[in-house]
């Protein structure tokens, strides 16, 4: 076989693949004309994880009926993917997707669209976060030593202890409070305590517990995770 039928093999091959991974929308049954968040956003993610907690949207009629049979497409960019990416309501007027992070680190939106009867396009958009290596060990630092006082949410693993201080902590998605404070004082406050700031000292020292890019990296995961997102002063370049 000539190299030239090798490549026009390979390229039938290709847009044979191409078409089973992305099947045709089924047709709606059915419009809405607004779409709601059920639960999955604000989830956090290792790059090229999928997310805890599935994406899960519902269509609504003006009147804020469930629509059921409306067609949902969903939406991901820099390397994200959610299986299906497409399908119908169901009776509850729901839809759900299993969403997986990119490539990258950062912040990203997951779009959920659908249609109006006059083929208006009706969307959502969800903000998700992956992780980088440094920020999900962050992360692990984070179950192991902080969430328990600065998580205000009791688990089956875990039993926060945030209710019984007297200075309630900020949970680390806090970007109102956190934003405002220099890497140089949540090092400070993390490896020295509350005293290191002038802050109670139920906030306990850690630098003898964890090491220098321990805590570099707790403070990466701070800054990851911040709502609303950290957006560092400095050089900023433009995107093309």
């Amino acid at each position: 076989m000539t190299r030239t039928a090798l490549a026009a093999l390979g390229l039938i091959v290709l847009s044979g693949c191409h078409r089973a991974a992305k099947p045709p929308a089924p047709a709606a049954k059915a419009f809405g004309d607004a779409v709601i968040e059920v639960s999955g956003s604000k989830q956090v993610a290792a790059i090229g994880a999928a997310l805890d907690q599935p994406v899960v949207i519902q269509v609504n009629d003006s009147q804020g009926t469930a629509v059921s049979g409306a067609l949902v497409e969903i939406h991901t960019a820099n390397g994200a993917a959610a299986v299906p990416v497409t399908g119908l309501t169901g009776a509850d007027g729901q839809f759900t997707t299993t969403v997986m992070s990119g490539g990258s680190a950062g912040q990203y939106q997951v779009v959920a669209s659908t249609r109006d009867k006059a083929g208006k396009p009706v969307e959502l958009r969800l903000d998700e976060i992956a992780l980088g290596y440094r920020q999900q060990l962050g992360r692990v630092l984070n179950d192991a030593y902080c969430a328990r006082c600065h998580d205000p949410e009791s688990t089956p693993e875990r039993v926060s202890n945030h209710d019984n201080l007297t200075a309630k902590p900020h949970a680390f998605t806090d970007g109102s409070v956190l934003n405002a404070m220099s890497d140089a004082d949540l090092a400070s406050i993390i490896g020295h305590g509350g005293p290191a700031l002038n802050q109670p000292a139920e906030m306990p020292p850690y630098a003898f517990t964890l090491s220098k890019p321990d805590i570099d990296a707790l403070i990466a995961y701070i800054r990851a995770i911040a709502d609303p997102p950290m957006h560092p002063k400095g050089l900023t370049y433009a995107k093309y």
